[in-house]
């Protein structure tokens, strides 16, 4: 077969690809770096002939008018699995909608729900053999173009062409558009002081030999810089970040222990700059698998001392985590919090760490709190939280009593808050 043939008939112009969105349509974007920018930059134009349709997105990397116009109500509702700054500023609009769920299920449960009219994605340039990479992800996107009526790839010569299961053939695409836009990235947030100290108190927690998982954002990279003097350390994670790429050129990331792609570092996507694409392509040492695969709690579970390591917003006393809502108001996502925390506790040697500011605010509030603010969403439960870590220390609460909870939860919490945490706890009688 001619697959350059067959490259040139399915490719089309932006134009040509929203020319087939209809009222009514369920559009499916890839997410984060891997999201097809120039079919979302233009998605907004077609808004006079369309009304109803649905785009669902996770961690969108720009502001797109399809869903921060106003008047795009009635014409398109932007459903994500994960909120940005853009998406809470456009909610107030009711442009915008949340879909809660668990990162290892939300593909399946999306399709049992629905079954997808396009999958909107990207990819490298086509091999020599009809092969494209889709790249920087598959967290749910093989899961859903494989069910889509209409599979449709921006090509773009920037992405790194990648390992594991991201391949797709030519055969298997409907349409390709040519888009050869930098691909987007996020800058790196360094650590402040309070940042590295809770990074070092959980670095105490990670053993030599351990797979962890980890996230982005001061706390993480403050403790993937703490973790430079671990060995034989394992990646086995959602996200891969630029923090792994400095442990695996420091020699700390070598992936020898693991029982689970033994060698390999595992993740759904990866979100950074310049410097970690460049890491990961034709890097065989890095693949990318299905969320459905990686942060399945059961096969995260089977890694050998695997640490689970995330953030949140608020605990309560009894070691109740949100991480995803200021009360009622979606702040971001479940994410892949609770897969990996359930997951690390079913491994051999595993742990489950929550780290989190002792206070926000300059000191204003308390993020230790009696009660979860009302319509706070519970991320994580109680049951499948081993140890939270503030710049105060490290509260463990694996087997640990309501009573043992709430006197080392305040142990951590800010100095200025402890009386009023005693206090009410014992009003509540939280024991």
């Amino acid at each position: 077969m001619d697959y350059k043939e067959l490259y040139k008939r399915k490719l089309v112009s932006v134009e040509e690809v929203l020319s087939k969105i209809g009222s009514g349509d369920e559009i499916v974007s890839a997410m984060a770096a891997s999201e097809p920018q120039g079919i979302l930059s233009k998605l907004h134009t077609i808004k006079d002939r369309v009304n109803d349709v649905t785009v669902v997105v996770c961690l969108p990397m720009k502001d797109y008018d399809f869903f921060m116009d106003p008047s795009m109500k009635g014409h398109f509702l932007t459903e994500s699995w994960f909120y940005t700054a853009g998406l809470r500023e456009a909610h107030k609009h009711g442009t915008v909608s949340f879909i809660p769920n668990h990162l290892h299920l939300a593909s399946t449960k999306r399709l049992h729900y629905r079954k997808p009219r396009f999958f909107l994605g990207t990819a490298t340039p086509m091999d020599k053999h009809g092969y494209l990479s889709l790249s920087l992800g598959i967290t749910y996107e093989k899961d859903i173009l494989e069910n889509a009526d209409y599979v449709v790839l921006e090509i773009n010569e920037n992405l790194p062409r990648t390992y594991g299961d991201t391949q797709i053939h030519i055969s298997e695409v409907d349409f390709v558009v040519e888009n050869h836009a930098p691909v987007p990235e996020i800058p790196i947030v360094e650590p402040n002081e309070k940042d590295k100290i809770i990074g070092n108190y959980i670095a105490e927690l990670v053993e030599d030999g351990s797979t962890i998982q980890l996230g982005i954002g001061g706390i993480p990279n403050a403790v993937a810089k703490a973790l430079l003097n671990k060995k034989d350390l394992g990646i086995h994670t959602e996200m891969f970040t630029e923090g792994m790429v400095d442990l695996f050129e420091a020699g700390v990331i070598t992936n020898k222990k693991k029982t689970l792609w033994k060698g390999k570092s595992i993740a759904t996507f990866a979100l950074g700059t310049k410097k970690l694409y460049d890491f990961i392509d034709d890097n065989m040492g890095v693949e990318f698998q299905r969320g459905a695969v990686v942060n399945d709690p059961y096969v995260i579970g089977q890694n050998y001392k695997m640490v689970s390591i995330n953030t949140a917003l608020q605990v309560d006393l009894t070691g109740q985590v949100c991480s995803e809502s200021l009360g009622i108001r979606q702040f971001s996502g479940t994410g892949g919090q609770a897969d990996t925390a359930v997951g690390a506790q079913i491994s051999k040697g595993g742990k489950s760490i929550i780290a989190l500011y002792s206070s926000v605010k300059n000191d204003a509030i308390s993020t230790i709190v009696p009660t979860l603010t009302e319509g706070a969403a519970v991320t994580l439960s109680r049951n499948d939280v081993d140890y939270i870590v503030t710049e105060y220390g490290i509260a463990e609460m694996r087997g640990r009593s309501i009573r043992d909870r709430v006197r080392n939860l305040i142990n951590i919490a800010h100095p200025k808050f402890r009386d009023e945490l005693r206090e009410k706890a014992k009003e509540l009688m939280i024991w």
